[in-house]
């Protein structure tokens, strides 16, 4: 769906008003670590800014986005997994699925998945080891145009080579693992609203390596989505990165956001994203 389609559907579309977490422009690079940082070493030097920001429901116009025109597609998508908690039956049993899904949503010729991540949302909780893991509340981009191709370098690094002569996109699915979502549900940017001098690379230091991601600088033409009270059946894909500079979209910036409507006592968010290279030759 293009963008002045978009710009004129807006305003019959239900929507929230909602606070997001903008990156604050900065002289020095953007760093989060994973793990207790060096001596005298914050975890973050990020700073962020928040704006409010009308966040708009995807359903309506869900036959009308994709994740080639848009970076994000939403699907009906039923899982056989009993405990999404439990990893050896997710890499058992949801991978293949999600491999099954993408192939078919994308036409790809092969789904590479590298990892998982469950969230519970613990109130007052962060997200810095010994415990669940939270969901983040700042606008960000998983992948970028570097670290896409990386991530096949560093997984498959025999194969990385002949892989990267066709087009690589890092593809997210993310899922309520309990339904109907109430409590911080996830916002989606439509890529194509957002400007490259937008998309701050950033580190997300390891123990062991530096991966790079894209923190977001606001701008009020960003255009925002999310499924409200979003079911166990359903699954948002997210295009992270693309190699391919032919499609509208290929960076979407996305954020967990807290969702005025909801309930005091809704139960909190419980999801799962599972994180995976799509190779097309």
């Amino acid at each position: 769906m293009s963008l002045q389609a978009t710009a004129d559907t807006l305003a019959s579309l239900p929507h929230v008003v909602a606070d997001l977490n903008y990156l604050v422009p900065m002289a020095e690079r953007p760093r989060n670590y994973t793990f207790e940082p060096p001596a005298g070493e914050p975890w973050s030097n990020i700073q962020n800014e928040t704006r409010r920001v009308s966040i708009h429901d995807a359903r309506p116009i869900a036959d009308k986005v994709s994740l080639d025109a848009n970076g994000f597609a939403l699907v009906s998508h039923r899982s056989a997994v009993r405990d999404f908690f439990d990893d050896d039956e997710v890499r058992k049993v949801y991978y293949p699925e999600v491999e099954r899904l993408l192939k078919e949503a994308t036409g790809a010729d092969r789904v590479f998945i590298f990892d998982h991540t469950t969230r519970r949302r613990v109130p007052g909780a962060q997200d810095r080891g010994g415990g669940p893991r939270q969901p983040v509340q700042r606008v960000h981009i998983d992948h970028t145009a570097r670290s896409g191709p990386q991530r096949v370098r560093d997984l498959l690094p025999e194969e990385a080579d002949e892989l990267l002569k066709g087009r690589v996109q890092v593809v997210n699915v993310w899922r309520p693992i309990r339904g109907p979502l109430l409590d911080s549900p996830l916002a989606v940017c439509d890529a194509t609203t957002v400007r490259s001098d937008e998309l701050v690379p950033s580190d997300l230091v390891y123990p062991h390596r530096v991966g790079e991601t894209y923190s977001v600088t606001y701008n009020p033409a960003h255009r925002w989505y999310y499924v409200p009270q979003m079911r166990t059946g359903e699954a948002l894909l997210l295009k992270c990165s693309d190699t391919s500079t032919q499609v509208p979209a290929r960076f979407t910036p996305h954020t967990a956001f807290v969702d005025p409507t909801a309930p005091a006592d809704a139960p909190p968010r419980e999801s799962i994203e599972v994180r995976t290279l799509v190779f097309h030759r």
